[in-house]
């Protein structure tokens, strides 16, 4: 039996650190970095739930131009909890997420794939670990749902995947844009003088 898994793209932040929205700052090709990474979701899972804090405002007005759903998270200021128990709430039909993150423009479709794939062989939590360091997207099974829907504040999903590491696979990467994520101009510059 085929297993239904929907992308949600969390991309209600606050750019705190970045001096700007992030999200929009646009990649060496003149990609934005929210469009980098929903397109990377996309392309692996058609259908995708962007998570936003404003229906109207540009991030959301780019990604829906790429054919993502939107659904607003209006307690987003409140922290990443949030946004996950939206995004999970809005597509609870699914029988597993892989929950992305719209600062992380470099995690490879082939990767997202591959966690999409564990999920339907029954996986129950599935995440990419690069040298040692877990990294992001992460896949939860429908088991996890009402755990996900009741996360809040800042907390994110660490805590459900710590609950059930007996659950959790793990799967070796190369791919180092599995832990980069974009928090300040000086990530990118980095990111640019290294490639």
């Amino acid at each position: 039996m085929s297993r239904h898994i929907a992308g949600i793209l969390l991309a209600a932040g606050r750019s705190r650190r970045f001096g700007g929205n992030k999200l929009l700052y646009r990649l060496p090709d003149g990609t934005p970095i929210a469009v980098a990474a929903g397109r990377h979701l996309l392309s692996a899972l058609p259908e995708t739930t962007a998570v936003v804090d404003d229906a109207h405002g540009e991030v959301a007005g780019l990604l829906e131009q790429e054919d993502l759903r939107l659904v607003v998270n209006p307690s987003a200021s409140a922290g990443i909890g949030t946004s996950i128990a939206c995004g999970v709430a809005a597509c609870g039909d699914a029988q597993g997420w892989v929950i992305a993150l719209a600062d992380m423009p470099y995690v490879p479709v082939r990767l997202i794939r591959q966690i999409v794939s564990a999920l339907q062989r029954g996986c129950d939590i599935v995440a990419p670990v690069h040298r040692h360091k877990r990294g992001h997207p992460v896949g939860f099974s429908h088991r996890h749902a009402n755990a996900l829907m009741q996360l809040s504040a800042d907390q994110g999903a660490r805590s459900i995947i710590a609950a059930n590491r007996d659950g959790l696979e793990l799967i070796e990467t190369s791919e180092k844009g599995v832990i980069v994520d974009i928090d300040s101009i000086k990530d990118v510059q980095t990111l640019q003088a290294k490639t």
